[in-house]
């Protein structure tokens, strides 16, 4: 059995809403409107149905809603989008077995009250971004819901978020060539990440369990940096002191990354990347996932790449079983078996 831990669905309840709301503004955008498999469920059942003993726990994708709705409309969105989710799963199991259910850090205390609805109501556990709206997740007023979330026990979907806004070069005013996405989501995922560690977020929150996006992006490659490099932390440092800082946290940094995070290993078919993750973290923390349906083929690419991948390396069976199927039920405490 595969549970694709990681894939994104937008349900038709969201999108009319969103007609009214924006219309032509970009909405869900060229990204998601020129790809059917990401709003019409014809399609992905279709997808899904390519793939033997094979189903899928599904997310909302792109935009994150704060950057695109009022504050006064942002609970009324997140519901439609979970309630959406939610019914999906209902209707189709043998397709969509599980769902993750959406907050928005630009509303906490809305999004803490959510978090427990959609909880209550059959969510995995609850997606939020990389950054709200430029800002980090590190700052104080977004603790209402990583408090929420360590109390409740249920996972944190961490997806990256940066558009072409954010430039690539101090003297230019916006990102070319998809280097926004392409090369800067996987810098998202890592400073995301570390920022709640030296935020000591971990520590307040020790039950707290994330889920990296891509194997946690440049993570798995850092591990020099992350490791060693930051044992040093405040060494070469002028104006802050960050040797107390790491005096302070209650394990190593590394340690963190290895400890206080799943991963996803959703590499986009390359077999380096999933070599690389494969070794950072350790087995039991890696869960399967395609990113469907955002491969070339608009669906079933990523999905038949990445088993391929996993099917072709040397893992005992035990590993590939955890990885397909079994992390996730543990993290979740869902059983998906038929």
């Amino acid at each position: 059995m595969i549970i694709d831990a990681y894939t994104h669905f937008i349900p038709a309840e969201f999108i009319q809403a969103m007609e009214k709301i924006a219309g032509d503004h970009k909405d869900i955008g060229m990204r998601m409107r020129s790809i059917p498999a990401v709003h019409d469920l014809d399609v992905r059942k279709r997808v899904v149905a390519g793939f033997p003993d094979y189903r899928q726990v599904i997310a909302y994708p792109q935009p994150p809603i704060e950057n695109i709705a009022k504050p006064e409309q942002i609970d009324d969105l997140l519901k439609l989008i979970n309630d959406g989710l939610a019914g999906l799963c209902e209707r189709e199991p043998d397709t969509f077995c599980g769902w993750i259910a959406q907050a928005s850090l630009a509303s906490p205390d809305c999004s803490a009250r959510e978090v427990e609805r959609a909880i209550a109501n059959g969510a995995l556990g609850v997606q939020v971004y990389t950054n709200v709206n430029g800002e980090p997740l590190d700052q104080s007023k977004y603790e209402p819901f990583f408090d929420t979330m360590n109390r409740l026990g249920k996972p944190v979907w961490l997806h990256p978020a940066r558009t072409a806004a954010h430039p690539d070069y101090m003297s230019e005013d916006k990102s070319l060539y998809e280097i926004w996405w392409a090369l800067g989501w996987s810098y998202e995922t890592a400073a995301a990440f570390s920022r709640l560690v030296f935020s000591q977020t971990f520590d307040r929150y020790e039950d707290l369990q994330l889920v990296l996006h891509h194997f946690g992006g440049i993570i798995p490659m850092l591990e020099g940096r992350i490791g060693p490099g930051w044992d040093q932390l405040g060494s070469r440092t002028s104006g802050e002191d960050y040797g107390a800082l790491l005096d302070r946290l209650k394990k190593r940094p590394l340690d963190y990354f290895k400890q206080n995070c799943f991963v996803d290993c959703a590499t986009f078919g390359g077999r380096g990347a999933m070599l690389c993750g494969l070794d950072f973290f350790a087995h039991d923390k890696i869960l399967f996932a395609s990113d469907c349906p955002f491969d070339p083929e608009q669906g079933p690419g990523y999905i038949r790449d990445t088993i391929a991948i996993l099917d072709a390396l040397d893992l005992s069976e035990s590993e590939r079983e955890a990885i397909y199927s079994k992390n996730i039920e543990r993290l979740t405490g869902r059983d998906f078996g038929r």
